[in-house]
C-alpha cells in the first residue's frame, strides 16, 4: 500500500509537470487543465496505469496547436529526469468548440470527453466543462468500437498510424497474435497483460451502463455475472494491475484458458449491438476481427 502511494504521489508529480510545460507552451491559450483517468477517479496503479491530462484551449483551434501538444509531451518523455510515467503520459485535449460539437479537432475521444464530465478533476485555470457534449450510448458504443479495432483488433489503417506518431510513440502491436499467444502476452508483463485483459471488460460495461469503465466498476460488474466465462482471469488481471504475477506458467494457463472466451463474449455482444444501432460497417470489422482471432 505504501508503494501504491508512492507510485500515486510520482504519478501526481509527472502531472504537474506536464502541466507546467504545456502552460509555458500554450501561454494564454491554456484555459484549463485536468487530472484524468485514474489519477482522477482512483485506482491508479504506479505499475500499470497511464498519466492522463486533459488541455482545454481556447477557441479558435490552431493548426500549431497539435504540434505545441505533440512537442511538448516529446520533451517531457525524452527528458533527462524522464521515468516510466512520463512515457505513459497521455494527452487529451480541445477547446469549447470542439468539445462541444460545434468544431472539429483536438484529441479527445466520446470515452475521454465522458471522463473528463463526470471525473476530471481541475489543476489549472478555471473551469470550463459547462459547454462540453456528453457523449449518448451510440457515440460510446461507436469510439469504444473504433478504438478496440484499432488498438485490439490488428485494424490499422494511415490515419491510425498518424495518431501513433501524434502522441509520441511508434505504431502499436498488432494485439491479435498476443491473445491467440497468451505465452506471448505474458512476457510482455503486467501492464499489457492487464490491458489486454480489462478493456474488453470496460466497454462491455460503458456499453451496458453509458457510464465511464474503471477497472475496478468494470470488473465488478463482469463478475457479478454467474455466467462470465473469464471470471478467473478478470480477477486475476485486478490483483496483476497491482503486483505482477507470482507464477508466469499459471498466469499463462489461465490466460490460455479464458482470454480467448473473454474476446468471443466481448466480439459478440458488440456485433449485436453494433447491428441494433445501425453501425453495419463497425460490425461487419468486428467480425472480420473474430475471424483473424479463430484463423
Amino acid at each position: 500500500m505504501r508503494g501504491q502511494q508512492a507510485g500515486t504521489e510520482q504519478g501526481e508529480a509527472v502531472l504537474t509537470e506536464a502541466l507546467a510545460a504545456y502552460r509555458s507552451a500554450l501561454g494564454p491559450r491554456l484555459l484549463a487543465g485536468y487530472a484524468l483517468g485514474s489519477l482522477a477517479h482512483g485506482g491508479f496503479s504506479p505499475l500499470v496505469s497511464d498519466v492522463d491530462l486533459g488541455l482545454i484551449l481556447r477557441d479558435p483551434l490552431r493548426p500549431l496547436d497539435r504540434r505545441a501538444i505533440r512537442t511538448v509531451a516529446r520533451g517531457l518523455r525524452a527528458g533527462p529526469t524522464a521515468s516510466a510515467l512520463h512515457e505513459r503520459l497521455s494527452v487529451f485535449w480541445g477547446t469549447p468548440a470542439t468539445l462541444g460539437g460545434q468544431a472539429r479537432g483536438g484529441r479527445f475521444p466520446p470515452l475521454d470527453r465522458l471522463d473528463l464530465l463526470e471525473h476530471g478533476r481541475l489543476l489549472a485555470g478555471r473551469d470550463a466543462r459547462d459547454g462540453v457534449a456528453r457523449p449518448g450510448p451510440t457515440e460510446l458504443l461507436v469510439g469504444g468500437a473504433e478504438f478496440a479495432l484499432d488498438y485490439l483488433g490488428g485494424a490499422r489503417t494511415p490515419r491510425h498510424r498518424l495518431i501513433d506518431l501524434a502522441r509520441g510513440g511508434p505504431p502499436r502491436d498488432d494485439a491479435v497474435a498476443e491473445i491467440r499467444a497468451p505465452a506471448r502476452l505474458a512476457g510482455r508483463g503486467p501492464r499489457r497483460m492487464t490491458k489486454i485483459v480489462l478493456f474488453p471488460v470496460r466497454f462491455l460495461f460503458t456499453a451496458a451502463t453509458g457510464r465511464v469503465g474503471t477497472n475496478s466498476a468494470a470488473a465488478e460488474h463482469y463478475l457479478a455475472d454467474d455466467r462470465a466465462p473469464a471470471a478467473g482471469l478478470v480477477a486475476a488481471a485486478m490483483s496483476w494491475r497491482l503486483q505482477p504475477p507470482a507464477d508466469e506458467a499459471t498466469a499463462v494457463a489461465l490466460l490460455q484458458r479464458d482470454l480467448m472466451p473473454l474476446y468471443l463474449q466481448y466480439i459478440d455482444d458488440h456485433i449485436a449491438r453494433l447491428h441494433a444501432a445501425g453501425q453495419h460497417r463497425l460490425a461487419g470489422g468486428f467480425r472480420r476481427w473474430r475471424g483473424r482471432l479463430l484463423a
